[in-house]
């Protein structure tokens, strides 16, 4: 059969266009020319829609984006278009798994192995996701019901956490153990056992309960709250100390220089200031009204995910929180980038040091399911313990969702709503105190992304939704705002201005990944009139730790 001469036309200068899109991804840097590759691939199906190789490189570049919704769509249909084409299982598979779907994903590189039987990497890759599959069935199969779960703070006392006895929890030890040690000496010369057996039975009983005690202290640092100690932490510990209860401006200084030169926190300061921070985080509504008096300003930081380094440039450009310079950070503090930890432990100690200083608000990656894949659960662990990985994911939970500043700006990680006529008050009245389920006002809190053109649309992320300006403007006006300030994603200068002037994006983790090329941005918003004043900035060296350092195994195959 011969081609028509306008189809044989149509599919040249489909391929010519797929080659600068081809050109276009591989610049790659900065972001936008994921974002033009995507365009040019897009032109090239318009062209010659019956072509695998373009949906599926464009699902590729769809992946560069983490838009793994758009990606998922545009690998299916390459499969559609040519069932024996492997790459197209292969780019789904890849999008299934960066959403953490591995049974879905396992399907695909059985599909992949079963299409090109003798490819190494085929193999390679269906192993790693037959072992995640296998991870994840066991972890269901051993958890336990929410019903029946315990709250792991609960079951901490920071004080419990160090070497070895203080003084004080040390006389009271060495007076029970007497008074232990006289009682038995007068039960047993009672009923007539020798002095000798009497004095090895006291000096064992003796020594088998300091060796408990200081065993405990010493192994698990953690020990039910009614029979804790008060542990000294050990001398040679160098680094940052809280005396007592209460966290300072110095020690958060002193903490976050020793951050900048890879030194740890003592485990027994770590846990005080999570568990300090969740009971505050607890108190909380889902949604947080803010108040900036007329004459002060505020700050809003976007996305950080684990780049610590440039965290402590937006203090040096900006300031540190205080009552005076107060912050709130939209969520996504952690994956991703491997100083996670770092960057969490110093926000939660502002929160500590001066609950006004700092407003916290969750992101879609302030989440079990995401940690796991994209590195805070492997940096904890890795870091501290599994005891961490437990509490830190508990204390996500409390985060608030949202927050409003002065009853007009309305501030969110992700984005608004699948129907109209959400009011403040139903988000409120959320309860947050869970993991983010995937559908509902929770999940499109912390997951939706604006669109360009009115109304609704599905996302491009695979979760939420996608709203054109009608829908900010609707929100607004029934909610008496005046802006909606989001996050959630890279933007080349930092921000971005949409929805004509009544949204902005802001995402302050420069040069995303160490790869993407973006500027990071902050906007600091003056009362009473509350212009945003929106300050841009460039990535800042870090130590030689790659990103992703932490991730899932099967995943970095992939990055």
């Amino acid at each position: 059969m011969v081609m028509p001469s306008m189809e044989i036309e149509n599919s040249s200068q489909a391929e010519e266009i797929k080659l600068q899109a081809n050109e276009a991804f591989k610049a790659g840097i900065p972001a936008h020319k994921y974002s033009q590759a995507i365009d040019l691939y897009t032109r090239a199906i318009e062209l010659h829609s019956q072509n695998a190789v373009y949906w599926a490189n464009r699902a590729f570049a769809h992946t560069k984006l983490e838009e793994y919704g758009s990606a998922i769509q545009d690998a299916s249909k390459a499969i559609e278009v040519d069932l024996k084409y492997s790459k197209g299982y292969y780019r789904r598979g890849a999008a299934y798994l960066a959403m953490g779907k591995f049974k879905e994903a396992l399907k695909d590189f059985q599909q992949v192995k079963k299409l090109c039987p003798n490819d190494p990497d085929a193999t390679k890759k269906l192993k790693e996701c037959e072992k995640a599959v296998m991870k994840l069935k066991f972890e269901e199969a051993i958890a336990v019901p929410n019903s029946e779960r315990r709250s792991v703070a609960d079951s901490i006392d920071f004080r419990s956490i160090g070497t070895g006895p203080d003084s004080s929890s040390l006389t009271t030890l060495v007076t029970a153990l007497a008074a232990a040690a006289v009682a038995m000496v007068v039960v047993m010369l009672v009923v007539g056992i020798a002095a000798t057996a009497v004095a090895t039975t006291v000096v064992a009983v003796v020594v088998v309960v300091i060796g408990a005690c200081w065993w405990g202290g010493c192994t698990s640092g953690v020990f039910s709250k009614s029979h804790t100690v008060n542990l000294d932490v050990e001398p040679q510990y160098s680094g940052a100390r809280i005396e007592g209860d209460v966290v300072t401006l110095d020690f958060v200084k002193r903490m976050m220089d020793d951050f900048k030169n890879q030194k740890c926190l003592h485990k027994r300061y770590a846990f005080q200031i999570v568990l300090q921070t969740r009971e505050m985080l607890r108190a909380l509504p889902s949604l947080v009204d803010i108040n900036v008096p007329n004459n002060s300003h505020f700050t809003v930081c976007g996305d950080v995910h684990g780049q610590f380094y440039d965290l402590l440039n937006i203090f040096d450009l900006n300031g540190l929180p205080s009552e005076e310079n107060p912050y709130l950070f939209n969520g996504d503090f952690v994956d991703r980038g491997s100083f996670s930890l770092e960057v969490i432990l110093t926000l939660f100690a502002f929160k500590c040091m001066s609950p006004s200083a700092i407003y916290l608000s969750r992101g879609n990656h302030e989440s079990k399911s995401m940690n796991k894949i994209y590195g805070f659960e492997g940096e904890v662990r890795s870091k501290l313990s599994e005891t961490f990985v437990e509490l830190f994911a508990e204390v996500f939970c409390c985060l608030p969702l949202a927050h409003v500043i002065n009853e007009k700006i309305f501030v969110v990680h992700g984005g608004l709503f699948s129907v109209d006529g959400v009011k403040l008050s139903d988000i409120r009245a959320i309860d947050r105190f869970c993991e983010p389920p995937e559908e509902g006002l929770m999940c499109e809190l912390l997951w939706s992304d604006p669109q360009p053109y009115p109304g609704r649309g599905p996302s491009k992320r695979g979760v939420g939704l996608s709203f054109g300006v009608d829908v900010t403007k609707r929100f607004l006006q029934e909610n008496n705002l005046d802006l909606v300030v989001r996050s959630h994603e890279v933007k080349d200068e930092g921000y971005e201005i949409e929805h004509d002037g009544k949204l902005i994006t802001v995402f302050s983790a420069p040069n995303y990944c160490d790869q993407m090329g973006n500027k990071g941005a902050f906007i600091r918003f003056e009362a009473p009139d509350l212009k945003p004043n929106i300050v841009t900035f460039s990535a800042v060296p870090h130590p030689d730790v790659k990103p992703m350092a932490y991730a899932n195994n099967f995943l970095r195959m992939f990055s």
